[in-house]
């Protein structure tokens, strides 16, 4: 039996790391998977060993090598290309569950709504990246632009966060409308935090027990 492809989704600050080690702490007691399918926990970009140094690239803050748009939706796209098929396809073709910090859905909100690049070269690309791969549930963890910046207050952005109110509003804008179309799960990230996880468990409890 394939495996469970979980998404979780959101501006940055919103919690998806905390919420995603919360989930694969949990499930192996929620009776949900098999005792010999595993829970393999990755992120976009850098989730495979290629995709770790296109990370560096994509995310650097050195000025002297920022690259242009284009240059940008063209990395992400191979990243992906090399997450699914040499980390999320074998794993769920062997039945193991994987959960993952952003797919497909964070390119079309940063490059297509953020970036303002055409969003119809965008699905086209995802098409050819994902190979027919796409999420069995995705979590949005809908955050305010304020809350997202003061909840990172005390870290070293990364180049995409470096961006600015304005762009990081955008990007909001097109999560809230991507996952509007895609029926995404939609969660306040303002809530409590166990609350959220609470949330979480019951979703994939009636999704999937």
């Amino acid at each position: 039996m394939k495996g469970k492809f979980i998404v979780f989704e959101g501006i940055d600050g919103c919690g998806k790391t905390t919420q995603i080690n919360e989930i694969f702490n949990w499930l192996p007691t929620s009776n949900l998977i098999s005792n010999n399918s595993s829970i393999i926990k990755t992120r976009e970009p850098g989730g495979s060993l290629i995709g770790a140094k296109l990370r560096e690239l994509i995310l650097s803050n050195n000025k002297d090598n920022v690259p242009t748009n284009l240059t940008e939706l063209l990395l992400y796209a191979a990243d992906r290309t090399e997450h699914v098929t040499k980390i999320i396809s074998p794993a769920l073709n062997k039945g193991d569950w994987v959960l993952s910090d952003r797919f497909s859905g964070s390119t079309l909100a940063y490059q297509g709504y953020g970036r303002n690049l055409d969003k119809e070269i965008i699905k086209k690309l995802e098409i050819i990246a994902c190979q027919g791969q796409k999420p069995d549930i995705t979590f949005f963890l809908d955050i305010s632009i304020e809350e997202s910046i003061a909840r990172r207050k005390n870290q070293i952005p990364d180049r995409i966060e470096s961006e600015g109110v304005n762009f990081l509003r955008k990007v909001n804008i097109g999560f809230k409308k991507i996952a509007k179309e895609n029926n995404w799960i939609v969660i306040s990230a303002s809530n409590n935090k166990e609350n959220i996880t609470t949330t979480i468990k019951n979703t994939l409890i009636e999704k999937f027990g």
